[in-house]
């Protein structure tokens, strides 16, 4: 989101041009000015996704420049103070005052704190969605899920649990990682960068495969997905960029009775009752205890870069967190 003219400043994290993590400065600017339908939002925490490592570059959106990145925020609303959970197409998050549709904005009930409302607003909802909406679970079904640690993955694996799977197979890289996801309820964890990950995962599945295989990285992943999934098994991509056609043909899918299935959350955001539900529901679980979004870290504003870094070395577990007001109080 590009500055606009207002009689108020804030501050955020900005890129003046498209490039790596040190592209980020924090700096003074006016705040956003809302247009019909749209919200102002006064911001206490912004999400920090993997898909902004692609913004930043401008592979996945190209902003106007200068831009603020950031796709989640949770805050007060201006004009009756209520406090909202907002998802923001077009950017504007790493700053203290962000401008959201109205319709992609949901109030967050007592019982669930900013940042578990921030982690499953965008997280929660594409792994709540991808395994409904796109991989129509059924209970009792064997799920995979790839990059399992990770802010969707994570959420994935507890909500096939939730969901009723009869299995759930978590795919994380390191010892600490697999750790973390067996306590969330996988029923086992396997190395992604292992030999023979297709057999490994067909041996934990047995005797029928993999119902539901939950990609989050694509490239080689899908490979083994496709041939390890049960007959009617669903391939499901979400987020990944490229290299499914390059894996395989649509005639080893009909060998399989097989499905690939791609998801986007944009889907989910134009159909307001639709949205709506989705949030509801992730945030009466998390009221009940029974879905915890992990925090891995919170960070200034003048933190993003160093964020962005963690997250493009797959350093973190679950959801990373911008505090805009860190500094202000540090100051």
């Amino acid at each position: 989101m590009s500055a606009d003219a207002a009689g108020r400043g804030m501050r955020a994290a900005v890129i003046h041009r498209y490039g790596g993590p040190e592209e980020f400065r924090t700096v003074a600017m006016p705040e956003p000015v809302a247009g019909p339908g749209q919200v102002l939002i006064d911001v206490t925490l912004a999400g920090i996704n993997y898909a902004d490592l692609h913004c930043r570059t401008g592979e996945y959106e190209r902003y106007p420049l200068p831009a603020v990145l950031g796709a989640d925020v949770v805050g007060r609303r201006r004009g009756d103070g209520r406090r909202v959970a907002a998802l923001l197409r077009s950017g504007g998050g790493y700053a203290q005052v962000a401008r959201a549709e109205a319709a992609h904005t949901v109030e967050v009930p007592d019982g669930v704190d900013d940042g578990q409302a921030l982690a499953l607003l965008e997280q929660g909802a594409t792994a709540y969605g991808a395994l409904t909406l796109a991989g129509r679970l059924r209970p009792g079904e064997t799920v995979a899920v790839t990059s399992a640690a990770g802010g969707v993955g994570h959420l994935a694996v507890q909500l096939a649990r939730e969901l009723g799977a009869g299995r759930v197979i978590a795919l994380a890289s390191t010892p600490a990682k697999r750790e973390f996801v067996r306590a969330l309820g996988a029923d086992r964890t396997l190395d992604p960068g292992g030999p023979e990950l297709a057999g490994r995962l067909a041996e934990l599945s047995a005797p029928g495969g993999v119902d539901v295989f939950v990609d989050l990285v694509g490239g080689g992943v899908l490979r083994a997905g496709l041939d390890a999934l049960a007959p009617f098994g669903r391939l499901l991509s979400v987020g990944a960029r490229g290299g499914a056609e390059e894996n395989f043909s649509v005639d080893e899918l009909a060998d399989r009775s097989a499905g690939l299935v791609g998801f986007w959350l944009q889907h989910v955001l134009a159909d307001r009752v639709l949205f709506a539900g989705i949030a509801e529901r992730l945030f009466r679980l998390a009221a009940d205890g029974r879905l915890v979004a992990r925090i891995d870290r919170t960070v200034p504003l003048s933190g993003v870069a160093a964020a962005h870094r963690a997250l493009a070395g797959r350093e973190t577990m679950g959801k990373v967190l911008v505090d805009v007001h860190q500094e202000d109080r540090a100051g």
